[in-house]
């Protein structure tokens, strides 16, 4: 009885805590992070393998394979510094706020990028590396590409037949060189970055040129350019294949005095297949003829896409939320497992369903099929989201 009394007394002392803290909150309200966000810390402890960051409610730990990438810029820090870090998971097992420093550091950057983009910034930067599609240029630590046709006209390579070889020859004269260039387009979450040499004027012209094309125009012979690893630079050099019902296009033919000139488009690498694609470089070539559908049109850029000419298999996928299947892991990454599931579908298994990126590595390998739970299906959108089951819970 004494002891169902003392019990009583502690929960009752409990709840008015919980209210307390309840009424202070909501007088006083506390900014906490969330995961994905970057915020400031404070260096805590630098040990071997390990750093440690105060964030006001919490401690984070910098270590493994963020440790690794972060060496250069954590030389010139010390104890007591404050600095910009991202947060990957907010508790881990231990209780602590995994970060990343080298993630924070490349967010700035793009940030920059997107500045300098909008204010038109003039930037100086050297050419590192020259294909036959145009040059490599580094802001920062994030590479770029100068796609031939943006090159400034005194530097446009002059070759007679349009030799690809003798192109390259000629661009290649550019590396180490250094070159005056705008920020065309930047898209972080896409890895994009293009960069430009042309004036305000030609772009204007290319505005003009567009207007040829609309969205929903399929090119049958449309030819590759150039490859970057965020994807495929193809010219377009005539009008739109497809004709409506009278048997015309509905839009001017390209002008005489611009005949000739090259009008580019970019696929991006999520719009090449419906499977995912991880390596262009292996399935194209500089010179290859594809046919592509233009399903984006924004000033004087046009965005492409090969698998919308393709049967989208998730229109007909006999999948729903709560199936269990077998699902091949095609690739490991910080934010988890990406597993197709069937041909040209896949999905992604949270990097919190395995605890974090170590025991995902232990838990699963490239290649291997493993059992998964579909926790959403929206076919409508292509997303797919699937829940681990462990080998534990399969023989349970």
């Amino acid at each position: 009885m004494e002891q169902a009394t003392v019990e009583r007394k502690r929960d009752s002392s409990q709840t008015r805590r919980e209210r307390l803290i309840d009424v202070l909150l909501r007088r006083y309200p506390v900014y906490l992070p969330r995961q994905g966000e970057t915020v400031e810390a404070t260096i805590m402890s630098k040990q071997r393998g390990r750093v440690w960051f105060d964030l006001g409610f919490f401690t984070g730990i910098l270590y493994g394979k963020e440790l690794q990438e972060s060496r250069e810029a954590l030389k010139n820090l010390k104890e007591g510094d404050r600095v910009m870090v991202k947060i990957l998971e907010l508790e881990n097992e231990d209780g602590l706020a995994e970060l990343s420093l080298y993630a924070a550091g490349r967010e700035k950057v793009w940030e920059e990028l997107e500045r300098a983009r909008g204010e038109k910034q003039k930037l100086t930067l050297s050419v590192s590396e020259a294909n036959k599609g145009g040059l490599v240029l580094e802001w920062r630590g994030i590479k770029g590409f100068l796609p031939v046709s943006q090159l400034a006209p005194d530097h446009y390579p002059v070759v007679e037949g349009g030799d690809k070889q003798k192109i390259f020859e000629e661009l290649q004269r550019f590396l180490g060189r250094e070159l005056e260039v705008y920020v065309l387009d930047v898209n972080q979450k896409e890895n994009k970055l293009i960069f430009s040499e042309r004036s305000k004027e030609s772009v204007v012209s290319d505005i003009d040129l567009v207007s040829a094309f609309a969205v929903g125009d399929v090119i049958q012979d449309a030819e590759i350019t150039g490859i970057v690893d965020f994807g495929l630079f193809v010219k377009l050099n005539k009008g739109p294949a497809q004709p409506d019902d009278s048997g015309h296009s509905g839009r001017p033919a390209l002008p005489d005095e611009s005949r000739g000139r090259q009008i580019e488009g970019l696929v991006h690498i999520s719009e090449v297949d419906w499977s995912l694609v991880e390596n262009l470089f292996e399935r194209f070539s500089v010179g290859d003829k594809i046919a592509v559908k233009i399903i984006g049109i924004e000033r004087e850029k046009i965005s492409l896409s090969i698998k919308a000419l393709k049967p989208d298999p998730w229109k007909e996928a006999p999948l729903e939320k709560g199936m269990i299947k077998e699902g091949n892991v095609i690739k490991l990454a910080p934010i988890g497992a990406f597993v197709e599931i069937m041909p040209g579908i896949s999905g992604l298994a949270h990097i919190s369903e395995f605890g974090s990126y170590e025991k995902m590595e232990a838990a699963v390998e490239i290649g291997k099929t493993y059992p998964f739970q579909i926790s959403l299906f929206d076919p409508e959108h292509h997303k797919l989201a699937l829940a681990w089951i462990s080998a534990t819970n399969v023989s349970g």
